[in-house]
Order: structure tokens, then sequence, then C-alpha cells
């Protein structure tokens, strides 16, 4: 089996063991570009989930990522492998509702609310207008409609998944789907990735950042197989 995991820094594992969030932080990796940095994947919580579950490990986390990214590169990932799905479980952490993905020249932007991304001369304008017109109701009903499709879509190949929230979440949408045992506490703020690893009383790396150490990772991994056990994905 392989277990197949998507998301943002807290699935790259950003800053758990060391400062960096991609492997070009740091100069000795610079070659590796946006991928999570070695050190810190190794004790991320789907690294340790992996280990615990005796089976394959492919991440295609990245740090800053969007919704959008999240799906195209777990949809090609996918299709690639569309010969071996029986023995595939599809884990995704999703992330903050507003990110958008832009290409520019062959190449991905990932873009945020924080006004301090970077992106190229070309997309100058469009990122300021981006952040003066940004839509908080409407970018999260976005990102509700397009996992619901993927999780839809996921269904319908028979691919055993599982999603959860990083920090954002879905309560203060409308109309609220059944999602069954394929998504951890869409609609609940207390069932987050954050949330949950909070309430065992422990706190991010440093007061200024969004993200949990090895400590932090185990919580998660934790959580992850007794939700795994509990609902017979394995």
């Amino acid at each position: 089996m392989i277990l197949y995991v998507n998301g943002d820094s807290h699935t790259a594992a950003a800053e758990a063991v060391n400062p960096h969030a991609f492997a070009e932080d740091d100069p000795a990796l610079y070659y590796l570009g946006r991928l999570p940095h070695p050190e810190n994947l190794a004790v991320s919580w789907g690294k340790q989930l992996s280990l615990a579950l005796r089976c394959g490990f492919q991440c295609e986390a990245e740090s800053a990522s969007s919704t959008a990214r999240i799906l195209r590169t777990a949809r090609a990932w996918l299709d690639q492998s569309k010969n071996n799905t029986e023995k595939i479980i599809v884990i995704i952490q999703w992330t903050t509702w507003e990110r958008e993905e832009w290409l520019y020249n062959g190449t991905y932007y990932q873009v945020g609310a924080s006004g301090t991304d970077s992106v190229p001369p070309a997309a100058t304008e469009r990122y300021r207008n981006y952040i003066i017109g940004l839509d908080w109701k409407e970018k999260t009903e976005q990102a509700h409609r397009e996992i619901w499709e993927f999780h839809q879509e996921l269904n319908q190949k028979g691919i055993p998944h599982i999603f959860f929230n990083g920090n954002s979440d879905f309560s203060k949408i409308d109309e609220q789907k059944d999602w069954g045992i394929n998504y951890i506490g869409p609609y609940d703020p207390a069932q987050t990735y954050d949330a949950v690893i909070r309430s065992t009383g422990i706190d991010t790396v440093m007061p200024t950042s969004w993200h949990f150490g090895r400590e932090g990772h185990g919580v998660w991994m934790r959580h992850m197989i007794d939700y795994i056990i509990s609902n017979k994905f394995v």
C-alpha cells in the first residue's frame, strides 16, 4: 500500500526540526526548490504515519499551497497511478481558502492574502487587485465546492481517502454536505489540525509561527491512526 499525502506547510512539516519551510531555504539544498526540507519531512505526521502503517509514502505537499495546487497535483499523481489505485490511501490536508494558483511562463505561483507574496512583474497589478478585492465568503464557498467535486471523483474511482482542515474550516458554509467518513470535522473548528494539536497543550515552534514541531506531528499521526482504524480504512 502507498500512503499519498498532500497539503501545505503543515503536511510539508515546515520548521518541524529546523527553521526552513522549503528545501531551497537551506543553501546546501537550494537545488531542491520548493520541496519540503528532508529533515523536516522525516518527522512529518505523514512520514510517521507511513511507518506506523508499514507502507510506502508519497508526499506532494508544498508550503503555501493553494487548494488549486493541491487538487492539480493530486489529480495528476492519481492519474499516473490509475492502474494501482486499489493499493493507495489518500490523505489530504486542506489549506486556507483564499489562496490561489497563477501560471506565468510555465511557472506556478501560489498567492495568498498576506500581501507579501513574490509574483512576476506581469502579475503585480493582478496581485494588488486580488488583495483589494478579496471576498472571503466567495473563496470559502469555491473551495467547498471544488473539494466536494474531488471527493465525488475519488468515490467514483473507489479510492480510499481522508480529508481534514489545517487552520481554516467550513463552519460558515450554509449548504453543508454529508461527507461520510471521508472528511474529519469539515464544519467543526475544534477538529482542525491546528485545534487538535493545541488541545493537547502543544504550541507552535515559535509564538510567531503557524507550525508545530516533531511532538505536534506525533500527536496528529496518532489522531490519524485512531481514525483510520476506527473507520476501517485498513
